[in-house]
């Protein structure tokens, strides 16, 4: 099915369920992938204008992802600003050549700067290179000056010793470690080898988009202790959209309800808001048969575990 025919269907079932019932249910809800401006990327909202969206639904945070820079250092300023909305704000870095890649001593500086996420390679790691052949995964809009794909392990498949350094870093933190668009194999060797230097937090995004998990993978890292993220964008009435309705469901499946999440992963301009998104996202979840209280916990308690926030 393509894009154009998952719009539709995704359309259709979205369209039973009450507008009412949606927004109830994104009332607390934690978004841990936004993409707002400013970026190298047109964005359609800024960060600002992604907090005033987040707080007029009543969500209670959001975490700030540009594969180019940290919004950390600037979450103090837009508390200071902001945080009478009671949003709470986080911010993280992509480890791509542009900020620095593998390099211990930025990561070190943004921990302590208050980065809440470390995200592996994006749009500069080697496998997302191999995989935007002819555009057809992980593609970027932008051009940005030609860079080196990056990858986590040696030639002998090892992790490479700054790549240890980072893992020790992010677990003195107690910090969020993310996938970014490694290659699955290179994933669970990363994992593996965070957990035995005691990285306590690790998410997975979009997993099957570009990563080439399989199910069995999903399923097998929910159980090792991964949260596995989907990205609304890739399921609802977006232009990313890649997925059917029915291929969300497997793919929530595959992980359990208990070990899953939804992120928007928007922010980009001809795209639903964030927050939109995410209103959508619940409601094909509900029209797929997911109950209440499995959407809760998708949206609202597994995020905001992962982050630290107290959950009712």
């Amino acid at each position: 099915m393509g894009s154009a025919e998952n719009r539709e269907a995704a359309r259709a079932l979205m369209a039973q369920i009450d507008d009412a019932q949606a927004d109830r249910l994104l009332r607390g809800a934690v978004d841990l992938h936004v993409h707002s401006g400013p970026s190298t990327m047109p964005r359609q909202v800024d960060h600002f204008q992604a907090v005033e969206e987040a707080a007029a639904a009543g969500m209670r945070g959001i975490l700030f992802k540009d594969h180019h820079y940290s919004v950390a250092p600037f979450i103090p300023l837009m508390e200071r600003v902001l945080g009478h909305l009671n949003v709470a704000m986080y911010g993280g870095l992509v480890l791509n050549n542009s900020t620095g890649g593998f390099n211990p001593f930025v990561v070190d500086a943004q921990l302590k700067q208050g980065a809440k996420l470390i995200w592996m390679p994006t749009a500069q790691a080697a496998n997302h290179i191999r995989s935007s052949h002819r555009k057809q995964r992980l593609a970027s809009n932008v051009q940005l000056r030609p860079s080196p794909g990056l990858t986590v392990v040696d030639p002998y498949g090892e992790i490479l010793d700054e790549v240890k350094q980072i893992l020790d870093s992010i677990a003195e933190f107690d910090a969020i470690l993310s996938s970014g668009h490694l290659h699955v194999w290179e994933i669970w060797k990363l994992f593996t080898e965070a957990k035995k230097r005691g990285v306590k937090r690790l998410l997975v995004n979009h997993p099957m988009y570009g990563l080439h998990f399989t199910y069995e993978d999903i399923k097998e890292m929910a159980e090792f202790g991964a949260l596995i993220e989907q990205s609304a964008c890739l399921y609802i009435d977006s232009r990313f959209n890649v997925f059917s309705p029915e291929e969300l469901r497997e793919h929530i499946l595959a992980a359990g309800v208990a070990h899953s999440s939804i992120g928007s992963d928007l922010g980009q301009v001809d795209n639903p808001t964030p927050v939109e998104g995410l209103r959508q996202a619940i409601k094909l979840c509900l029209a797929l048969g997911f109950s209440e209280d499995d959407v809760r916990m998708m949206v609202r308690d597994n995020p905001a575990r992962l982050v630290g926030l107290d959950v009712e």
